[in-house]
């Protein structure tokens, strides 16, 4: 996806991502905060950082391949 003048980075909305929505943030430069088109989070740059790290423990074993199923 382009970045059309966003922000500094294209950082996805943890609130949407949690939903499996790829939607990406707006930089509010007054506010100096980082908000989302379609629902109502907004918050610093930490935030949206913190939100996003725990979402990716959710895909952390993606590309990892199990063969053994041992729950014994």
């Amino acid at each position: 996806m382009a970045q059309a003048g966003k922000g500094k980075l294209n950082y996805r909305c943890p609130s949407c991502f949690m939903r499996d929505l790829d939607i990406d943030m707006f930089y509010d430069k007054d506010k100096q905060e980082y908000y989302c088109i379609r629902c109502q989070f907004h918050g610093s740059e930490e935030d949206v950082l913190a939100g996003n790290e725990m979402v990716r423990t959710r895909y952390g074993a993606m590309h990892k391949r199990f063969t053994k199923f041992d729950f014994d």
